[in-house]
């Protein structure tokens, strides 16, 4: 018999062997969810159990039955505390079911005694199956209702049921709520079951999957869900996502119990500032800002229930449930024109609109009537696919069922470059996790990394490759078309590279010698400026003009765009305005006799310049204009005085 040590503080974690035998860290925080038909008990169980009484709406107390989902908790003999979620269990309130079944840690499968198996409870028990939920224990209620015999029959009837599912090794605990006849044996089991189960991963991207919101007078909006992934602290500013609200965490609790920090796997009452219950619905997450994109495009491995009831084919709308959300979906199969009960195959869901997912979440997929079939997320991001090919198969093989280095360079394949952060999640890894994987592959020079930090971007080797490529190729057809130009516009090249103008990659084009960078504009490190005799003779005309009046220019003699873009590039000459360009040396002799008369004088006007350089109005007017511009001068009524 295992040997209990209660211990009531659960701010740190503490493992705690009695005898010699571990048993566990008791702080870790489990959620335990009832599933099964309508009238089999689950509330009455529950209520049982905690002394709680699940069903909160007037409407479900005065008809006795559970419409949305309840909440409980209960301390266990371990000391440790779980908390409880009571679902529907009426065919029409499945969605309602999912909504609270997805983030549980162990299952309670409840079958009446006087019933046995119904359509809810093989529906429930798939729903288990889909939702890859490992744990549970299959409760036969009622047990005061019938003799032993029946008791007996529903058992047998039950083993059958279970053996081919995921539940399948499930212990069979026979109780009665109303005599609490079985109720230790049953608690008992559920401190067994998660005193061996690991605990929630925390990879610090809390979210919070909210399943109610609701306002307390005197406190403000507070909403409720099971936090995975990471731990929330009172204080802390949070994002809701899909809608991309802002917030602050006033107050935290678990169990009605006020605490600093909630842990993953814990359900979890959170007291918001800065939102209301109106702006919010079920199925948004609460998280650290920043991090969790919404999605409308998921990558999946979808498996077909057994028993479904026609073919699910290519482009059927489906209702898709993931986390505590419900939407609208269209199938996209990947190998396939339809699937037939028990097929599993690559499916990409567009959604109605955006959801919050991540890798890993598993989801369900139904009817208006009945549940079809489910899976787990691969890519919570996906670019749009083309049907029926292999090497996307292989991927999405790879992304679902590889090494880490295997899942980061499939992940890069499907869409590059990609940001540290954003692979992270595309990958759900821990930055510890992707940083060991990262650093494996850099190594062995299948990965390229671009900048530094969080805004890192990451290309498969193959994929730098070509990108370099292609950005060669971009510069040198400009400099084809454009031969008398120093370079290509950066902002240009980014476009058509579809990189952000201040990216790494750009960056790293540069630093490796791809590109070579000259202010605003990028070449091949090769290139330089051929000029034709044509174009070299019409150079030196103009030039010429400009010297021979070289304070009055003639405007008689202009040079094409391109070949006077060229001369200011390389500091020949100084356009001051349209039609106006002075040789630089001209240039600056004027600007160094307006500088010294002005600093004397303590201001120049117009005419003042035109007199002292023996020029024209309209020189001299573009000119105090340019040096305006250029921040030389400031214009003061009719005068210019040094800035």
């Amino acid at each position: 018999m295992p040997f209990y040590f209660r211990y009531e503080l659960y701010d740190e974690g503490i493992h705690i062997a009695v005898s010699g035998e571990y048993i566990g860290e008791v702080n870790r925080m489990f959620v335990v969810g009832t599933a099964g038909h309508i009238d089999h008990g689950k509330s009455v169980l529950v209520h049982a159990l905690t002394g709680i009484d699940p069903d909160r709406l007037r409407e479900e107390k005065e008809r006795g039955m559970t419409i949305d989902l309840g909440f409980a908790w209960l301390k266990l003999p371990s000391g440790r505390e779980v908390g409880v979620v009571d679902v529907p269990g009426h065919e029409r309130f499945i969605k309602n079911m999912l909504a609270g079944v997805g983030g549980i840690d162990l299952a309670l499968l409840i079958i009446a005694a006087d019933e046995g198996i119904m359509p809810q409870t093989r529906e429930h028990l798939a729903i288990l199956d889909l939702l890859g939920i490992r744990r549970g224990i299959v409760v036969i209620t009622k047990t005061d209702m019938v003799d032993e015999e029946l008791v007996g029959l529903v058992k047998l009837e039950t083993e059958e049921l279970i053996k081919s599912t995921i539940l399948s090794d499930a212990p069979i605990i026979s109780v009665s709520a109303v005599t609490g006849e079985g109720l230790p044996g049953l608690v008992s089991a559920i401190d067994q079951i998660l005193m061996s189960a690991e605990p929630r991963k925390d990879i610090g991207r809390p979210r919070l999957l909210i399943d109610r919101a609701f306002t307390i007078a005197g406190s403000g909006t507070v909403v409720t869900g099971t936090l995975l992934d990471g731990s929330l602290s009172a204080g802390q500013d949070v994002e809701i996502v899909p809608p991309g609200l802002k917030a602050r965490l006033r107050g935290l609790q678990t169990h009605k119990a006020r605490i600093d920090t909630a842990s993953p796997g814990s359900r979890v009452a959170a007291n918001l500032v800065g939102v209301t219950t109106s702006q919010l619905e079920r199925g948004n997450v609460l998280t650290r800002p920043g991090w969790l994109i919404p999605t409308t495009r998921i990558d999946a491995r979808l498996r077909m229930l057994a028993d479904v009831k026609h073919p699910l084919r290519h482009g059927t709308m489906v209702s898709f449930f993931v986390g505590a959300a419900e939407v609208m979906a269209k199938v996209h199969l990947l190998e396939k024109e339809e699937l037939n009960p028990g097929d599993i195959a690559w499916a990409q869901f567009a959604l109605a609109r955006p959801v919050a997912a991540v890798k890993g979440d598993h989801f369900i997929i139904r009817s208006p009537m009945d549940t079809l079939g489910g899976g787990n997320i691969v890519s919570s991001h996906a670019p749009r696919h083309r049907r029926f090919r292999p090497d996307i198969i292989q991927g999405l093989e790879a992304q679902g069922e590889g090494t880490v280095e295997e899942c980061i360079i499939a992940t890069l394949e499907m869409s590059q470059p990609l940001e540290l952060e954003f692979l992270l999640v595309q990958c759900n890894l821990s930055a510890d996790e992707a940083s060991r994987g990262l650093d494996k592959l850099v190594q062995q020079k299948k990965v390229v990394v671009g900048g530094y930090g969080g805004s890192r971007l990451l290309f498969t080797s193959s994929g730098w490759g070509r990108l370099a490529e292609k950005a060669k190729a971009v510069v040198g057809d400009y400099h084809r078309r454009f031969p008398t130009r120093s370079g290509m516009p950066k902002g240009e090249l980014s476009s058509r590279l579809r990189l952000a103008p201040h990216s790494a990659a750009l960056r790293k084009l540069f630093d490796d010698g791809i590109l070579a960078e000259e202010g605003a504009v990028v070449r091949l490190p090769s290139y330089q400026i051929r000029l034709t005799k044509d174009q070299q003779a019409k150079i030196d005309t103009f030039l010429c003009a400009l010297n021979q009046n070289p304070y009055s220019p003639s405007d008689e003699v202009m040079l094409e765009p391109d070949l006077l873009n060229l001369l200011i590039g390389q500091h020949k000459v100084v356009k001051v305005g349209d039609g106006v360009v002075f040789s630089s040396s001209a240039y600056s002799e004027m600007v160094d006799k307006v500088v010294a008369c002005a600093r004397t004088q303590g201001s120049v006007t117009l005419a003042e310049v035109r007199d002292m350089l023996g020029t024209s109005r309209k020189y001299a007017k573009a000119l105090l204009e340019y040096m305006d511009e250029k921040k030389l001068t400031r214009r003061v009524g009719d005068k210019r005085v040094l800035r």
